[in-house]
């Protein structure tokens, strides 16, 4: 099958044309200390929204994210979940996010942000990229329908809860624009693995959406982020933090207990040490001057 117009080969293949160049002088060790939301982490690599992990991969796959994302204490991003699943991750991690689909029945959006209240996350995100199938109808994920987000839905959404809310699937000026016109509390570049193809690289994307948010909310960035390589390149070019998705499924099934936390934390050695070879010695130093085109 060809992988033309794959939007995850797209991605990939940007990020790799992205070079750096070295800045050693004065440099110092870096410092990758990250704060989301008034809560502290060890690095602004973070789990990506993964879902249907215990369907998918085996019971407990999801848990053993948590809690390994909670060892590396790392911000654990997760997505489709009923409520029972919502509260057994929250109780495993260091700080979460739930990712609500853009449910037809508006209602259960509500309601789960309600939830994600009550269970005192650290931000919701609403996936406002899922409301369309392959051919253009409404999604129907697990019995759900989905519709696109209004602008007024979105700010509806934003003032009904003392959370952060964070969009999701973002990729143009136009949505961040909207996004910032309903009030949300960030912002995650994403095309939602490959979900349309010849999708623009979140990193192409992502110095325009910096210059238009100017500072007023985080800027997260999704898709095909493997490395602390890849997570510099973003961080460089404005992102506050990166999700690693795929690779952590892997890291499940190759070492269940132990997995996660070692591969998120060699992410951050490699991240430090692309930040100590930049001399972008903290999260606050990152320069995009650093990143060159191939």
């Amino acid at each position: 099958m060809s992988n033309v117009g794959n939007s995850n080969n797209i991605t990939r293949n940007y990020l790799d044309s992205l070079l750096i160049e070295t800045r050693f002088i004065d440099s110092t060790n870096p410092k990758l200390d990250f704060e989301l939301f008034g809560k502290k982490f060890a690095s602004p690599i973070m789990t990506a929204a993964l879902s249907h992990l215990d369907h998918f991969m085996f019971p407990g796959a999801s848990e053993l994210l948590a809690q390994g994302a909670k060892d590396a204490d790392a911000v654990l991003w997760y997505g489709m979940a009923e409520d029972e699943e919502i509260d057994r991750l929250a109780a495993k991690c260091a700080g979460m996010i739930e990712i609500i689909k853009p449910y037809t029945q508006r209602d259960l959006i509500f309601s789960k942000i309600k939830h994600a209240g009550e269970k005192d996350l650290l931000a919701v995100g609403i996936d406002i990229d899922h409301p369309f199938a392959e051919d253009g109808t409404p999604d129907n994920v697990d019995g759900y329908e989905m519709t696109a987000i209004r602008t007024e839905e979105l700010a509806e959404i934003c003032g009904s809860t003392k959370l952060p809310v964070i969009a999701k699937g973002v990729l143009s000026v136009h949505d961040a624009e909207k996004c910032l016109k309903a009030g949300v509390s960030g912002i995650l570049l994403s095309h939602h693995n490959n979900r349309i193809e010849y999708a623009i690289p979140p990193l192409m994307i992502l110095p325009k959406i910096i210059e238009v948010v100017n500072g007023a909310v985080p800027v997260f960035v999704d898709d095909e982020i493997r490395t602390g390589m890849d997570a510099f390149k973003a961080l460089a070019l404005g992102a506050a933090g990166v999700c690693i998705g795929r690779p952590l499924m892997t890291a499940i099934k190759t070492d269940p207990d132990k997995g996660v936390c070692a591969y998120l934390r060699k992410a951050n050695a490699e991240l430090a040490k692309a930040m100590a070879y930049t001399g972008c010695t903290d999260l606050s130093k990152m320069d995009p001057t650093v990143i060159h085109m191939l």
